[in-house]
């Protein structure tokens, strides 16, 4: 046997013992263990602004204080951008000292909940190797998607899976969109709920049934029941940050409503193709990343019959100066902008966009009536 196969023996083998020490190596917890869910606060960066879950498990005979994270993801990950647009970023789980988590959000200042859950010794070690193994085999890598898969949604899954049972399932909001249990959220934040309400599409209007959010899966924990008892205690408070919504000069409706105005107002051919080309070319975007994107809130997007990627046809038929395209075009707009308002009548976003329909609308009759052939008067 030879010096190099021998040497790949031994890294072999020196692998498969580490690995198996690894998993074997879960401590055993002490009747003092205590497992609970951790609702984190929102914040005023995007990625905080829905809030966080977490799981911790404690056992002060062990001297074990654990935060078990699955929102962590990699920001080296080659083609960062392109992945989390695609869908395919991989999100992970890691552990963190408790006092480092919690140190953390104070830093942030953001508050945290506690719910200790109610289940017996056995259930708590199965839950604490569970984790542990996810973390070392793997599992706990998946593929992110807003509502579908998430740090609240595997927090659900690891649980539910211990308990043997689809214990937490949501009990509350069931009746009212994800659309709308969204915008409470961007409270101080309006360009950010703006965004939202036009790049997401059909999906996102249906029934909230599923837990997707922190603060969601915290409120059905209130309720939730395992052997004829609550699945978690009362709600514990470990740090009480609650701020105000961020005030901001420019972020928020006034200059939402003042910039439209000034488009209205002033009424310049410049600015009016400017306008037009902006709203066109989201109106590609949005088509583009709703059939690129395997984020399923992207897809079916109505949103484009008000950012209308005919407004660049409209345009290049404005450069050519041929008014009978422009006014029929202009009216294909139209037609499309009284479509999208009947679609938003029982939407929650019908407010926020109203305002670029009235503008769209406006100038659209204004070009049309311009450019609409003259009928001759005979005397």
């Amino acid at each position: 046997m030879n010096t190099s196969l021998l040497k790949k023996i031994t890294l072999f083998l020196l692998f498969v013992t580490t690995v198996s020490t690894a998993f074997a190596q879960t401590p055993i917890l002490s009747e003092n263990a205590r497992v609970s869910v951790l609702t984190c606060g929102t914040g005023n960066e995007s990625y905080s602004l829905f809030g966080h879950t977490a799981i911790r498990i404690s056992d002060p005979n062990q001297f074990i204080d654990l935060v078990y994270n699955y929102g962590a993801f990699d920001f080296n990950t080659p083609n960062f951008v392109a992945k989390f647009t695609k869908g395919d970023l991989q999100y992970f789980a890691v552990a963190h000292p408790y006092t480092d988590f919690i140190n953390d959000y104070t830093y942030e200042r953001r508050s945290v909940y506690e719910q200790e859950l109610n289940i017996p010794a056995n259930l708590k070690q199965k839950l604490f190797d569970n984790l542990n193994t996810s973390l070392a085999s793997g599992e706990s890598h998946y593929t992110y998607k807003f509502i579908d898969k998430n740090c609240t949604s595997m927090v659900v899954d690891i649980i539910n899976k211990t308990l043997d049972t689809t214990a937490i399932v949501k009990n509350t909001d069931t009746e009212i969109t994800y659309r709308t249990i969204l915008y409470p959220y961007f409270d101080g934040h309006f360009y950010e709920k703006l965004g939202t309400s036009i790049i997401f599409g059909k999906k996102v209007d249906q029934l909230g049934t599923q837990i997707f959010l922190p603060f969601e899966l915290q409120k059905s924990l209130k309720t939730v029941l395992f052997k004829n008892q609550l699945l978690a205690k009362e709600n514990k408070t470990l740090l009480d940050l609650n701020e105000a919504p961020p005030s901001s000069w420019w972020n928020n409706c006034y200059t939402y409503l003042l910039l439209l105005g000034l488009i209205l107002f002033m009424n310049r051919k410049i600015i009016n193709q400017i306008y037009f080309l902006l709203m066109g070319m989201l109106g590609l975007f949005f088509l583009f990343v709703g059939f690129y994107s395997s984020h399923h809130e992207l897809a079916y997007n109505y949103n484009v019959l008000l950012f209308n990627p005919a407004l660049l046809v409209l345009l290049y038929f404005y450069y050519k100066g041929n008014k009978k395209w422009i006014y029929n075009l202009c009216w294909f707009n139209l037609f499309s902008l009284a479509v999208y308002l009947i679609i938003l009548l029982n939407k929650a976003h019908l407010l926020i966009v109203l305002p670029l329909i009235i503008t769209s609308g406006v100038l659209l009759v204004k070009l049309a009536l311009k450019n609409q052939k003259k009928i001759p008067i005979i005397i």
